[in-house]
């Protein structure tokens, strides 16, 4: 007998027999381990947005590739994944520091002193990171006070944004557990080409999320939170970061892919990664590589740091006042637009 046709006789029979008072026997046949959890199909995340697997081509789409040496194009083909509307806020952040202050279970090993100095927000960023500049009101107003809850969280070191995702794991399965679901996968940070290719939306060789390459609409507003000239931090309506979600998002229905805040990645970052990664879900994990991958660019940061394909990185434990994160979680299943509200 065909397998598939077998599961659906032994569930059948299950469903008549067990009325009866009669267990389900395997009668010596293999039929799999019973009181599995139902995971069809996967649940979509809350505040994620579904990112259908496709090829795209990864790198730089201007014309000063060849000079700059930054990204080179390299055709590459991605999973789906699930990855968040925004950017991670001040007041989700504060759920997680606030949890792991209250709840060992959900905190192993993180003592007072190490949720202070490693995973609260440092809020000297907006002092430190720029020399003669009046950041006295952002460190103490701007994770504390409700006024930006809504605000991209900064002060958050690559290691936090690392330490806050297995927290969301946690938090989330162990929900799961007590109402008898199957786990989700973890959550964590996106792989350098999975942002890239989320930031496109689907568009391939897009120089910007929203397509590109003009940076103002056709009503002359700008797309994103940036520097738009020197010394010009505020035609774009922001002078700092501005609360998420207030641009168009682009195709796949993510906002602020560009500009706000920078994001880290999950890659360690080398000029050489690029050729030496696979190109099916690539990603490059170097333990001895301080360096990782931050993308997107910010508030402070000029056009160029805006584009899809432009790269950077920062130290794994420094923080800064513009850079954030989002997490991403894996899709589990076939690989299908149709899973995701995509095609036919």
């Amino acid at each position: 007998m065909n397998k598939v046709l077998q599961f659906s006789a032994i569930a059948l029979s299950a469903i008549l027999t067990v009325g009866c008072g009669m267990g389900r026997s395997s009668e010596g046949d293999l039929i799999g381990a019973e009181d599995r959890p139902d995971f069809n199909p996967q649940e979509v995340p809350y505040g994620m947005i579904a990112c259908p697997g496709g090829t795209f081509h990864m790198g730089q789409t201007d014309q000063d590739i060849a000079a700059s040496m930054s990204n080179l194009n390299k055709q590459v083909t991605i999973g789906g994944f699930y990855m968040d509307e925004t950017e991670i806020t001040n007041n989700e952040y504060r759920q997680f520091v606030d949890a792991i202050k209250t709840d060992s279970a959900g905190a192993p090993g993180y003592d007072e002193d190490y949720i202070m100095t490693k995973l609260y927000p440092d809020t000297t960023v907006w002092v430190k990171d720029f020399s003669n500049h009046m950041g006295d009101p952002l460190m103490e107003y701007y994770y504390t006070h409700p006024a930006f809850d809504d605000y991209p969280v900064v002060g958050v070191s690559w290691h936090g944004a690392k330490r806050f995702n297995e927290w969301r794991t946690k938090h989330k399965n162990n929900y799961n557990l007590e109402n008898g679901q199957a786990p989700m996968p973890n959550f964590r940070l996106p792989s350098e080409a999975e942002w890239e290719y989320a930031a496109r939306g689907g568009r391939d060789l897009a120089t910007y999320p929203w397509g590109g390459p003009y940076l103002r609409n056709s009503k002359g507003c700008m797309l994103a939170n940036f520097k738009p000239g020197r010394g010009d931090y505020y035609s774009d309506g922001f002078t700092y970061t501005a609360p998420v979600g207030q641009y168009y998002p682009n195709d796949f229905g993510l906002y602020d892919m560009s500009g706000n805040v920078a994001e880290w990645c999950e890659d360690a970052y080398s000029v050489a990664s690029v050729p030496l990664v696979w190109d099916l879900n690539p990603t490059f994990s170097n333990d001895t590589i301080k360096e990782k991958v931050v993308r997107g660019g910010s508030w402070k940061d000029i056009a160029h740091f805006l584009e899809t394909g432009v790269r950077n990185f920062e130290h794994e434990d420094s923080t800064r006042s513009f850079i954030g994160f989002r997490s991403a979680m894996i899709y589990i299943g076939r690989s299908s637009g149709r899973e995701f509200g995509f095609g036919n």
